[in-house]
Parts: structure tokens; sequence; C-alpha cells
């Protein structure tokens, strides 16, 4: 497959090149392989903890006492074998199906994540994700296992987007499972109550976790272009509609809007989480430029 730098600046012809793991790979590849240094690189070979066996994984790591006592297979994980365990958290509810100039939030989602998946296991780090609504519907614990990736690919691309947003209550569901310090990235409209997700992010980092808040929003979400009376239709909640004349309600609408990006982002600096804002006709790289920018940042502070 050829492609442009144009296209690969363009979320809507990445969208139509088909493959999720081509697109990943073309983008990291293309324009941004090397950059990644992990600061959680490891320096001895101390035992840290087990972790489920994934075909692939040698076979000299499985731990055979922990399967003469639970009959299942377990390998043993070492500091060295894991630079960076990574969890990436991609809201997949109803809201996250909107797009109408461009693609749609959760297509811009699972392309971001699935390349910034490819990013880091190229660089050998462990990566795990968490697709949820209201709840969690699909997850993996992190891996440096290559198969990793095929199954990332394989539950972006199943997840159809429905249902509504509960990201606290998810948030604060996902807490107890996270063993050991990790990066969290979350990708997400974070369409919600902001004071519950101030007191979720909070808790994140009380557990010493660092968090990458990715916020994605649609263009028409931001102008609010719509000159005619336009019917919306609740994307989390089928069936409810509503007829509004654009041009009354658009300065509230601004308002409200800016208002609540202004104390998402206020949130994330009070529970000292990076924040990265990005429409979805913006290159996905400007997103991965982000994220690298972000982890240089904090390992310049150890």
């Amino acid at each position: 497959m050829s492609t442009t730098p144009l296209e690969l600046e363009d979320p809507t012809a990445l969208a139509r090149f088909g493959k999720l793991d081509m697109v990943a790979r073309l983008l990291i590849e293309g324009y941004m392989m090397g950059l990644h240094k992990s600061p959680f690189k490891g320096s001895s070979v101390e035992f840290v903890e087990h972790r489920q066996y994934y075909p692939g994984d040698e076979i000299r790591h499985i731990d055979w006492r922990a399967y003469g006592k639970t009959g299942k297979y377990y390998i043993k994980e070492f500091e060295e074998d894991t630079n960076l365990r990574a969890y990436l958290l991609i809201d997949g509810s109803g809201s996250m199906a909107y797009g109408q100039s461009s693609i749609p939030k959760y297509s811009y989602a699972r392309i971001l994540a699935a390349a910034l998946g490819y990013l880091l296991l190229s660089q050998r780090d462990a990566v795990g994700y968490k697709l949820f609504d209201t709840k969690v519907r699909q997850q993996q614990d992190p891996s440096s296992n290559p198969k990793i990736f095929q199954q990332l690919i394989s539950a972006l691309e199943q997840h159809k987007p429905a249902e509504e947003t509960s990201l606290a209550q998810v948030f604060e569901s996902i807490m107890p499972r996270l063993k050991r310090r990790s990066l969290v990235v979350i990708i997400s409209d974070f369409y919600d109550r902001i004071e519950p997700l101030a007191t979720a992010l909070k808790h994140f980092r009380h557990a010493h976790h660092e968090v990458i808040v990715m916020a994605l929003h649609a263009p028409e979400e931001e102008h609010f272009p719509f000159k005619h009376p336009t019917r919306f239709d609740s994307l989390e909640n089928p069936g409810e509609k509503i007829l509004v004349d654009p041009n009354r309600i658009r300065g509230i609408y601004q308002e409200q809007y800016q208002k609540f990006l202004g104390e998402l982002e206020a949130t994330c600096q009070a529970a000292g989480v990076d924040y990265c804002r990005l429409l979805t006709n913006q290159p996905i790289q400007q997103g991965l430029g982000y994220f690298l920018d972000a982890r240089t940042r904090r390992a310049g502070r150890r």
C-alpha cells in the first residue's frame, strides 16, 4: 500500500485504508518510529509478578509450580522484561459515534489507540486495554507479547458505540485491578459530570499511576455551524429526539461548551493529569506527538 504524507495526515483518508492494524503501522513506521523512550526502563532481573500466559510466550518463562497448584499457565514477569505497563482506556459509548464533516469520534479514537498500542509494543513495553461505556465491555491485561496488538485491533473493530457514558463509575471499577504503577491513557469525549470524574482522576494519581487524558470532539461540537431548524437524535438514548432552531441556542450552547472544556482542563491540571484536546479533522499525529511530549516531560522530572 502506497500513501502520501497528506493522506497520513487526513483522518478520513486513513479510515478509508481499511484494516486498522495496517493504518497503525503506517502512522508509526512512517512518522513516529524511534522517538519513544520509556521512563520506566528496568535495571534488574527481579521477579515482579505473574501474568496470564498468551500463545507465543516463551515456554521457559512458564511457572510450572503455579501450574501444578492451579492447572493454569502463568508467566513469571521480571523487571527487565517490561519497560512500561500501559493501559489504553477507550470510550465506546453512544456519543462517540458522532461524526458529520469528519470521521466519527470512535473511528478516530480506535485509530489513535491502535497507533499508540503499536508504538508502545515496538519499544517492548507492555500494553493492555479496556473498552467501555457504562462498564468495561472488553479488556486484556498488559503484555509485551506482540499478539496483544491483534487482540486490541479485534476488540476495537468489533465494538459498536452504544449505551450511555459513566466515566467515574467505570474508572472506579478499574482502579483495584491496576496492581502496579502504570501509564493510563484515556481516550474519550468526556461528556459526563465533571465532579465525580475529578475524584476518579485523583484516585488514579494517588495510586501513583500516570494519566494522559485525550479528549476527542467533532468540529461541529466546537463550532456549532448549523443554520436551519435541525433535529438532534440522542446517540446514547435511541429514540430521544429534539428539534431546535440553532440560531436561538447557538450562544448558550457555545458558552456551555467552553465552560465544560475549561472545567475539564482545570480538573486535569488539579489532579496532575496531562490533558490533550483533539478535533476529529486534525491529524492523528498531533495526538501521538502530544503523547510522546508528555512522556518526555515526565521522564525529565524523574
